[in-house]
């Protein structure tokens, strides 16, 4: 018999039901124990649906009120000896001051979770740093799972995975923490153990990574301590292929693997060939990161083999967590009516694993209808003419080296761009949107509702616009932007007015903490059919003398945010993308905008997990990021924006964009991340983020001005401009102009030191 079972599931809500609870809690609105009232039901509800899929197992442990690796480290008992927290008695108020910062101590760095839009919580380790193990809430929700009478497999993030993905302060050698967290992994083992759980889920995805040797010596050292006390151990590995490290693997003391094939089928092979005979092999076959139905007939052909050769020792499931996917197809009635059968959401995967189960365990006649329609549906996707767009595919195929270049090199384009703009020493801005207020919302939804018309609606958006323009000018901000009061998403507003998008109304996916985007689905080839943002930015130009920057979203972000095409390669779409970019860019160069901002936050994100992969990623997308800015002029500054991301290895390529001026996230860091600019010698202007916006902390000038002071040593202040850490969206506005006020403050005390050192 075939094992069902999943790796997590989506813990949001299909209503974001968790983001809500949150935001009221922070707010005050609601207590502590509302909110784990609500948890608790979302837990019983997801656990319900697993078991009405028939999955064997019911998973727990993955649910958070915040970000999986703060639960680890809070399980674990170490939070950073700064906030002054006792990890034992760290209260619930005490976890979200780890990840949003309090008055005396800024948020846990934030950064992307492997390839992916989830922003995981960094942990900070010292050589001072103990795992004396932390509240009970793990353990309360694993008894939660037990209490259902289904058999339970918590999740755990491995050690190895906790520890590459820590954050070295303090010059601590991580791997000096080894064996003391390791003993720790080996209590928290034994507890679970003692509540009679058989198989833990013990995530391992760094093993996909390119490891160096005293990294892999660390399995085996990690596994030995822990694995004495410990219930069986289901490795599990995803995003990439582990056969690099197959022979490592069979050392380890553990009971099965998962591999995902969906990423890297490729290891199949290798495995099936080295598999002990007392191991499970856990088949991530259904896709856990898009939203495609499986190809069913396929994942039977790959799986009956496995079945027929392993028994019982076989597993099946998706290729990682369903975190990554919205919760239910159930409540999308105006999704496109031809695309919407095309597509599976959590809920739909878990039913694509109960038919592949079925098919395995009783036969495929028993689920024919099942495959049936899965195949009339994989056949209508391929036949619809939807898909295709000849005249996309001809401009494609005319491009040529000439195509991704500029025609001035960055020195000559400065001058022309400085002579025009006539901008101070350290120009300030921000880096694109202001607050989306109450009002702002229900405005939206009132017109998306048809209770308000256009014109009413544009008119509203205009006057946000104005007031914005006005809020700016008197902060004393050099170069300005009109707020983006009409954008739901960055990405999602793009792609309502491109060919070859659907939208959803509920296919919620969490980007960190509260914070929930709305991926748009890519269905077919992507062209714009006029322009989408000129409008608004000649208006905005037209309320002030000083520049107001054009917003664009670059397409490799708009690729990484999107629920992709998987008929094609993605360079392919990302290309596309560009391509419609491009037209806007040359249509805002037309009106009279001479800065753009063509932001890129999802550029690292996108690097394949093994280095040897990184040269082909990223010539496609730079090339499709050059795409874009061609067509501007020498005088045009181009802009774009990266954030919560480590650039370190991949600053050539970033320097091959050839903007203008880069703006990074750099606060949480203490301006690290700056320092890899500085040693690159990088030769474009660039604006290092001097407060996080996604904590509500408002920070002085002088903390600031600390901040520059440093970006001062380390890129030459004629390169520098100052502006915050990303878009100003989720914040409100006392805040935003406290905290802008304090920014130009302390950008107007840097000029005069600076100016006073020159004479």
């Amino acid at each position: 018999m075939a094992t069902t079972h999943i790796h997590g599931y989506p813990r949001i809500g299909a209503q974001r039901e968790l983001k809500f609870a949150l935001e009221a809690c922070w707010r005050g609105e609601a207590d502590t124990a509302w909110l784990e009232s609500t948890g608790a039901e979302l837990r019983a509800a997801h656990w319900q649906k697993q078991h009405a899929a028939g999955l064997a197992y019911t998973t727990a442990g993955d649910f958070s009120f915040y970000d999986q690796m703060l639960d680890q480290l809070v399980l674990l008992g170490c939070p950073p000896a700064r906030f002054g927290f006792d990890p034992k008695r760290l209260t619930r108020q005490q976890y979200f001051e780890l990840a949003r910062g309090n008055a005396a101590q800024p948020a846990l760095e934030m950064t992307k979770w492997f390839d992916t839009n989830y922003h995981y919580l960094v942990p900070e380790l010292s050589a001072e740093t103990r795992f004396d193990g932390g509240p009970d809430w793990y353990f309360d929700h694993i008894r939660e799972a037990l209490a259902t009478g289904v058999p339970v497999k918590p999740v755990l993030i491995g050690p190895v995975t906790f520890l590459r993905l820590a954050k070295s302060v303090a010059g601590c050698d991580r791997l000096q923490l080894l064996d003391s967290l390791a003993r720790t992994y080996a209590r928290i083992l034994g507890r679970l153990r003692d509540l009679g759980i058989q198989w833990v889920q013990i995530d391992e995805p760094a093993l996909c990574l390119e490891l160096e040797a005293e990294w892999l010596d660390a399995y085996d050292r990690a596994y030995t301590i822990l694995a004495a006390q410990a219930p069986k151990l289901l490795l599990t590995t995803y995003f990439d292929s582990n056969d690099d490290y197959i022979a490592r693997i069979l050392r380890l003391p553990v009971q099965g693997i998962h591999l995902d094939l969906v990423r890297a089928p490729q290891q199949l092979a290798a495995w099936l060939r080295a598999l002990p005979q007392d191991w499970i092999l856990s088949a991530g076959i259904i896709d856990g990161r898009n939203i495609w139905r499986t190809d069913l007939r396929r994942a039977l052909a790959t799986l009956q083999p496995l079945h027929d050769a392993l028994g019982d020792r076989l597993w099946i499931a998706p290729s990682c967590s369903l975190l990554h996917v919205p919760v239910s197809l159930v409540a999308e009635q105006r999704l496109d009516p031809e695309v919407r059968p095309w597509l599976a959401f959590a809920d739909e995967k878990l039913d694509e694993l109960r038919v592949l189960g079925a098919a395995l365990n009783k036969g495929a006649a028993t689920v024919q209808p099942e495959l049936d329609a899965a195949d009339a549906v994989l056949q209508a996707r391929r036949n619809s003419p939807r898909t295709l767009n000849e005249a996309v595919r001809s401009q494609i195929a005319q491009l040529n080296p000439a195509s991704y270049r500029r025609a001035s090199p960055h020195g000559l384009r400065s001058k022309e761009q400085q002579a025009h703009l006539r901008l101070p020493p350290l120009p300030t801005t921000t880096i694109g949107s202001f607050p989306q207020t109450p009002q702002i919302r229900a405005t939206r939804a009132a017109w998306k509702r048809g209770e308000i018309g256009e014109l009413q609606y544009l008119a509203a958006m205009r006057e946000e616009i104005r007031q914005v323009i006005e809020h700016q000018e008197a902060l004393g901000l050099d170069v300005l932007v009109h707020g983006e009061a009409e954008r739901n998403d960055m990405v999602e507003f793009f792609g309502e007015q491109l060919w070859g998008f659907c939208f959803t109304q509920n296919g919620w996916v969490q980007s960190y903490g509260s914070r929930c985007v709305k991926p748009p689905v890519i269905y077919g080839d992507v062209a714009r059919p006029e322009p989408m943002t000129v409008d608004t930015a000649r208006y905005a130009q037209s309320l002030t003398e000083k520049p107001v920057k054009g917003m664009l979203t670059g397409p490799v972000t708009i690729l990484q945010w999107s629920f992709v095409r998987d008929d094609q390669p993605r360079a392919q779409t990302a290309l596309q993308i560009a391509l419609a970019v491009r037209e806007e860019v040359a249509d805002l160069e037309k009106a009279g905008i001479r800065v753009i901002q063509i932001d890129e936050p999802a550029l690292r994100e996108g690097l394949p997990l093994k280095q040897r992969d990184w040269a082909h990623y990223l010539d496609w997308a730079v090339q499709s990021f050059q795409a874009t800015a061609v067509v501007a002029a020498d005088d045009t500054q181009i802009h774009t924006h990266m954030c919560y991301a480590e650039f370190h290895d991949i600053l050539p390529a970033i320097a091959a964009m050839d903007a203008d001026v880069i703006t990074i996230e750099t606060s949480r860091s203490n301006m690290e991340l700056l320092n890899a600019f500085g040693k690159f010698s990088y030769p474009n202007d660039i604006g290092p983020g001097v407060y996080d916006i996604h904590s509500p902390r408002v920070p002085q000038t002088e903390d600031m001005l600390r901040l520059l002071e440093h970006a001062c040593r380390v890129i030459p202040p004629r390169q520098l401009w100052i502006n915050p850490d990303c878009g100003l969206k989720t914040r409100d506005w006392p805040e935003v102009e406290q905290a802008l006020r304090n920014m130009v403050t302390a950008a107007q005390q840097l000029r005069a030191r600076l100016a006073a050192k020159a004479a």
